[in-house]
């Protein structure tokens, strides 16, 4: 059965924040997001201290469910757009950023090309992806190691990265508006 325009993917994305008004920009991010689909989910948003280049702010990281028409490249690069006009700049890699937007999962795709890979390259190693994600999504399935997010989170290093889960007003980010 071919796809049409109407059928829906779901996407997964890891929106992450630690220059400015980190809670803002993500706040912004998924403003921005919506019009790319329906976001369904929102997990809580957690401080995360920086992992690979170390010598930075902590971050503010969260995960998003958004069902989608776009397809994978299309996507990729209307994520990239929102990083853009929201003033990211890629001066060091894996440093300071107002935003990074990352693609997860979609659907049960499995893309390797240089500008895109799906499943994200690391997602099975970084607690401050699978924490989220496990929250939102537990059987959000990895279409190459077969395992959902809840199992690549308990097998996780307990030591590999403080994640700290951020009390805050649900009622901001239930909202359809």
């Amino acid at each position: 059965m071919m796809q049409t325009e109407s059928q829906h993917r779901k996407a997964y994305l890891s929106l992450g924040s630690n220059l400015g008004n980190r809670e803002g920009n993500l706040r912004d991010a998924i403003a921005r997001i919506r019009t790319l689909g329906r976001v369904a989910a929102v997990s809580s948003f957690y401080e995360t201290e920086p992992v690979d280049f170390l010598n930075q702010p902590w971050f503010l990281n969260c995960v998003i469910v958004l069902e989608t028409q776009l397809p994978p490249r299309s996507l990729l690069q209307r994520v990239l757009a929102i990083e853009r006009s929201m003033g990211r700049e890629r001066h060091q890699p894996k440093g300071p950023r107002l935003i990074d937007i990352d693609i997860l999962l979609l659907d049960n795709q499995v893309i390797d090309e240089p500008e895109l890979t799906i499943p994200h390259p690391a997602l099975q190693t970084r607690r401050f992806v699978l924490e989220p994600l496990a929250e939102i999504a537990p059987q959000a399935m990895h279409p190459v190691l077969r395992k959902n997010a809840q199992k690549l989170l308990e097998e996780l290093s307990p030591v590999q990265q403080t994640v700290r889960k951020i009390p805050q007003d649900t009622s901001a980010t239930d909202s359809n508006d």
